[in-house]
């Protein structure tokens, strides 16, 4: 055969090899995206981005209570020793509450969304025992025992029942309470309080699993509210004179 004829098929046989080539590449980058890995890394970001601008807010609030306690310390504002101490203890807590936020998963967040809203009751019940005195706790009959592999809808009732009865007798309690001055700022604020748990129960009562990370949120979203507007209560009252 002709080497020149041996040339040109060669010349062809490597376009065409190039150009299958060329078409099979053009058909793996042009190939669909599945659209639920762009979703949830679309989730992804959005909870990346409310902890990033949770945390702006906690590293403010970390500055205002240093400046009103400040106020206080010096003696030129007036705050109950129960009232800054419960704001010191906000402050490192709402720190905290952020960063798990960070880490929470479907996994984990029915423990830690339990734990945090009986670790709430637990601190209220203290600040209304002080304030009321003669606080007595409901009686709380013994739970039905729910299994760690029970629906979720029966491990979440039988908590917001529990923890329902306890919001009810802080209420009453509270309504008997009269007070002034710093010791009604206080008052004011276990009241806040104990109305944030309700809040909190009611939007738990009607929640699915699937809803973890809404229900987070909210939970310590309005945990940094309450913080913010309980340091602005720690110097609310008139200079001493």
């Amino acid at each position: 055969m002709d080497v020149r004829n041996l040339v040109a098929i060669g010349t062809l046989v490597l376009g065409c090899a190039g150009a299958a080539c060329n078409r099979s590449t053009a058909t793996t980058s042009e190939s669909p995206r599945d659209p639920a890995v762009d979703r949830a890394a679309a989730e992804q970001k959005e909870r990346t981005d409310e902890v990033s601008r949770l945390s702006q807010r906690v590293a403010e609030i970390e500055r205002e209570y240093s400046e009103k306690n400040a106020e206080v310390a010096s003696g030129a504002k007036t705050a109950t020793t129960a009232l800054r101490e419960e704001v010191r203890e906000d402050v490192d807590n709402v720190k905290r509450a952020v960063a798990n936020l960070g880490t929470t998963t479907p996994d984990n967040w029915w423990e830690r969304h339990e734990e945090a809203l009986r670790r709430t009751a637990d601190d209220i019940e203290a600040d209304v025992k002080q304030l009321a005195r003669q606080f007595t706790p409901p009686v709380r009959p013994a739970p039905a025992a729910v299994e760690g592999n029970a629906p979720f809808t029966s491990r979440r009732d039988a908590f917001v029942a529990d923890l329902r009865a306890r919001v009810e007798a802080f209420d009453a309690a509270l309504d008997k309470v009269k007070a002034s001055g710093p010791r009604e700022t206080e008052l004011d604020d276990t009241r806040a309080r104990v109305k944030k748990l309700g809040e909190d129960l009611d939007r738990l009562a009607s929640a699915s699993a699937d809803d973890w990370w809404n229900v987070t949120r909210a939970r310590v979203t309005d945990y940094v509210d309450r913080v913010e507007v309980s340091i602005k209560r720690l110097d609310d009252n008139k200079p001493r004179s």
